[in-house]
């Protein structure tokens, strides 16, 4: 019976090997980087790759500063000097690099470069198209696979959110050779159901994983949509063909979701705003037409007929009450001026002169005599005093010499 070994001593057996390969010990290779991923401990991480194969490669933090001749990305080419090794606990072998050197733009992303440039060129990148996305919405068209984190959170948010959105999801194939016909096809699908907004998208990956997404068939479906289309693909630093070119891009399915669903909170503290606003405007107009209403009211009160009629009886009032105050007023100063008067004539008059003594002589006609030669002896003449008349003859007339 064969001997049996343990994992351990397989991997230790492996690893002699790669060590005394003098080949692999110092080894320069040549392939286009994806995943890059800067560990917090200072160690770098990415795959290597080219049409057929693929090696995963770590840079050690102690040889990051001699050795890394370039801004490490997605998409580029590198030449990578180093040796190969084994990662036992892994079970992999892997390249430990001592040098990093940038060797030119990757297949991908040179794929990626043209069809922008290409797209640019024909304006469908422009602002002039882009849709605004509604505030409001009732319907939220999401075009992503079925089963994925992407879908899990896009659920989650809006649910959170507003759960009176409905949500209507055309599952489409997101990784693949056929993925990008597939997500063609749901965006076609979903704007003929005519949703307010769709989000298209899926979750993180490699360059490969996201690449369906740079299709121009995917990015003509999201042009031609009558829908206003938010992508979503990726995390933040994931760039896309179908994020240039959708009305608007979310840096996660996540955000998108924030993006597209308003929460229902804010609606019902702008419902509640608006009420108060149109209770306080409905009250103010109240009290304004109850106010002219009542100044009509007196208004009228004070043109009416019955009105005028009561006011000329109290000015008829007034004007008789003045009247007969005037008249009692004049009657006083004319009986006050009568005895004045009265006075003074009684002072001047002959019947006063009579009293003390005097008399009033007449002739028998009445007439007054005021001179001697106006009677003589025999004539009848009447004499007044002050208490009555004595009727006498003359018996002799004496002149005043």
């Amino acid at each position: 019976m064969s001997k049996v070994y343990t994992v351990r001593e397989i991997s230790a057996y492996i690893r002699n090997m790669f060590t005394q390969d003098l080949l692999l010990n110092r080894v320069t290779v040549r392939g286009e980087v994806s995943n890059a991923k800067d560990h917090p401990s200072g160690h770098l991480y990415f795959t290597l790759k080219d049409e057929g194969a693929q090696i995963q490669v770590v840079m050690f933090s102690g040889r990051r500063l001699a050795g890394l001749k370039c801004r490490l990305k997605d998409g580029m080419q590198a030449e990578v000097s180093g040796e190969i090794g084994t990662y036992e606990a892994g079970g992999r072998y892997q390249l430990y690099a001592r040098e990093i050197r940038e060797a030119g733009v990757g297949a991908l992303y040179q794929r990626f470069l043209e069809l922008k440039t290409r797209l640019g060129e024909m304006g469908m990148f422009d602002e002039a198209y882009k849709k605004p996305i509604p505030k409001y919405v009732r319907t939220v068209g999401i075009v992503t696979a079925s089963s994925g984190a992407a879908l899990h959170d896009i659920v989650s948010i809006a649910a959170r959110r507003n759960p009176y959105v409905q949500l209507i999801l055309r599952p489409a194939q997101v990784q693949g050779e056929a993925a990008a016909a597939s997500i063609a096809e749901a965006i076609v699908a979903l704007d003929r159901i005519g949703t307010d907004v769709m989000i298209v998208g899926r979750g993180g990956g490699s360059e490969e994983d996201l690449f369906a997404f740079n299709d121009e068939m995917v990015a003509r479906a999201i042009f031609d949509a009558d829908t206003p289309v938010i992508s979503a693909v990726g995390h933040e630093t994931d760039f896309t063909i179908a994020d240039f070119v959708a009305d608007l891009r979310a840096p996660t399915p996540s955000a998108a979701a924030e993006l597209a669903v308003f929460p229902v909170t804010e609606a019902e503290d702008l419902l509640t705003g608006m009420r108060e606003r149109m209770t306080r405007v409905l009250t103010a107009k109240t009290e304004l037409l109850k106010g002219n209403a009542e100044a009509l009211r007196l208004k009228l009160k004070l043109l009416s007929p019955a009105a005028v009629l009561n006011e000329k009886k109290q000015r008829l009032l007034d004007l008789s009450e003045q009247m007969e105050l005037q008249m009692e007023r004049n009657f006083t100063e004319k009986r006050q001026r009568f005895l004045l008067l009265s006075s003074r004539l009684d002072a001047l008059s002959p019947l006063a002169r009579l009293s003390g003594g005097f008399v009033y002589a007449e002739k028998e006609d009445g007439a007054p005599l005021r001179s001697t030669e106006e009677t003589g002896p025999g004539s009848m003449i009447r004499l007044r005093l002050h208490d009555g008349t004595v009727h006498s003859r003359v018996t002799k007339v004496e002149k005043d010499v």
